[in-house]
């Protein structure tokens, strides 16, 4: 048996040249077409204007902005979400890209379903509405894995609710588990009141990310303005429509409305390129570690 080594040895040595060679072309390929998608997306900073829900951002400093077409294709193509057509654009970090490991953005959406009343918003029960909304998660799940989607649990809060009832504005992050990823992902949720709706703006990231996106909660919620007529101090109780949602339905979310429950948005769902990367760096390191294992084997033939 000892004559057979030589052998092993030589096929073992030539794929470990094949893979080195192909782990490094297709690493080297990945990265070249990341750098053409991020350098083909047209980032906007300043003040972006949103008639359709009479609101503006102001775009924050330290991010840049995205329009609707480019977002989709960011969350969807990308991203492999189901295509959500309610997403006015991104804000994406300003020292990152959309393909980098440690990428999330906020995505930025109008609900228009009126005036909501907030006089319940000292009264819930958030543990008992987190226990609910897990259940609503669970029993959902089956329809969504019928349609193709990965299961979704609800881990927990990642931040509690909070509402400022002087600011009108509502923050929150869920703490989801998709199918059996290993990291889990993050959605931190803002919600800014308005006079006709809400303008939502939802923090897509994993877990790994939250001490990044948490110290930037209170600059983004500044960012949003209503116009003139619209803002909730604007609120005419004879003409204009009142929600079917209060404070604590904003948390609980349509969790059981098939709309609501798939746009529910994960970071890295389907990513190829980032997969291509991840494939790439995982033959390296089996390359090294054959190695490592090879120089052993050398090192007790020389001692025999």
């Amino acid at each position: 048996m000892r004559t057979l080594k030589p052998l092993n040895h030589l096929f073992i040595t030539l794929f470990i040249l094949i893979s080195s060679i192909s782990a490094i072309a297709q690493l080297d390929s990945a990265k070249i077409r990341i750098a053409q998608i991020e350098n083909s997306l047209k980032y906007q900073t300043g003040v972006i204007d949103f008639s359709s829900c009479k609101a503006k951002l102001n775009v924050p400093e330290g991010f840049r902005f995205l329009d609707a077409e480019q977002s989709r294709f960011v969350l969807s193509d990308l991203w492999g979400n189901p295509v959500d057509s309610s997403i006015l654009g991104l804000l994406v970090p300003a020292d990152r890209g959309v393909l980098e490991p440690n990428s999330w953005v906020f995505t930025l959406t109008f609900d228009a379903i009126g005036y909501v009343k907030d006089n319940d918003a000292e009264d819930i029960d958030y543990e008992d509405l987190l226990k609910q909304m897990k259940k609503d998660f669970q029993d959902a799940n089956p329809e969504r894995e019928k349609l193709g989607y990965q299961p979704i649990e609800f881990i927990g809060w990642a931040s509690n609710p909070y509402y400022d009832k002087e600011k009108k504005v509502l923050h929150w992050a869920k703490e989801l588990k998709f199918g059996t990823d290993s990291m889990n992902t993050l959605n931190y949720n803002l919600r800014v009141l308005g006079k006709d709706g809400v303008f939502v703006l939802n923090a897509v990231a994993t877990m790994r990310e939250l001490n990044d996106v948490k110290p930037n909660i209170d600059k983004v919620l500044q960012s949003v303005d209503f116009e003139k007529g619209s803002t909730y101090s604007d609120f005419n109780p004879d003409i204009d429509k009142v929600a079917a949602w209060t404070i604590g339905g904003l948390v609980a979310g349509k969790v059981l409305a098939k709309v609501g429950f798939f746009a529910v948005i994960a970071k890295f769902g389907k990513v190829i390129i980032v997969g291509l990367i991840a494939a790439g760096a995982a033959i390296w390191r089996f390359v090294s570690r054959r190695k490592k294992e090879e120089e052993i084997y050398d090192s007790s033939k020389s001692l025999e």
